[in-house]
């Protein structure tokens, strides 16, 4: 993956700055976790990588796409299911990207069997359980092949056992070469997932730091005060 790059980028709402002069590049490599107390601009910042909103001001480039296009997909916390089966909801997304008939269905049978839901390929989307929903989302990201996927929340709603299974799929994902951009409110699991940690506070980047040395020696006081829990979370 060629870079996404980020120059002073700016969001603004009815006046009030959500994302504020944000410069940064992502390239092919480690797993990136966005954290920040709440308001802090996670899920904006996200949108606007993925094209979702448009900066206010600055800029955000992708310096190579494939045919025009660019190979990302984006997962969210509440994924929007379509009335129709698990299989027919991946089928879809890869109709809309232009893959072929049997190709279609091939990757769709591939990547229902990779998260362990092949015994409800036929099943309707909206009735399976959250857990089912999220895993559904990420294979229907999967199976675009995706340089890069942005996960924002993806197991906030989530019991333990569902949230290990999503962590599990997300580390298959990555093994398969596509970077992961994740936005998470658990500390725990931003240390389990993640290399990197970029911190945000009040729409400003403070930090982008080693996991390890996000957590054992944060190089900001807003970074020290959010770990220990005198922060705002989410």
């Amino acid at each position: 993956m060629l870079p996404l790059v980020l120059d002073r980028v700016s969001f603004a709402v009815n006046g009030k700055t959500i994302i504020d002069r944000v410069s940064m590049e992502i390239t092919d490599g480690p797993r990136t976790i966005i954290l920040g107390p709440n308001g802090a601009g996670k899920s904006v910042l996200m949108r606007l990588c993925h094209g979702l909103l448009v900066p206010t001001s600055g800029s955000i480039t992708w310096r190579s796409a494939l045919n025009g296009r660019r190979r990302q997909a984006m997962v969210f916390q509440r994924p929007v299911m379509l009335r129709r089966s698990a299989l027919a909801n991946i089928e879809y997304g890869l109709k809309l990207a232009g893959i072929s008939a049997r190709e279609r269905e091939m990757r769709a049978g591939d990547v229902l069997e990779a998260v362990g839901l092949a015994s409800v390929a036929g099943r309707p989307a909206r009735v399976l359980s959250g857990g089912e929903q999220q895993k559904l989302a990420l294979a229907r990201a999967w199976a675009l092949g995706p340089e890069v996927l942005f996960l924002d929340e993806p197991t906030a709603n989530l019991d333990p056992g569902a949230t290990r299974d999503v962590e599990t799929i997300i580390g298959q994902i990555r093994a398969g070469g596509t970077k992961i951009v994740m936005t998470t409110h658990n500390l725990g699991q931003a240390k389990r997932l993640g290399e990197e940690i970029l911190f945000l506070y009040q729409g400003r980047l403070l930090e982008r730091t080693p996991v390890d040395q996000f957590f054992a020696k944060p190089a900001s006081a807003e970074a020290d005060a959010f770990i220990r829990g005198e922060l705002p979370w989410k």
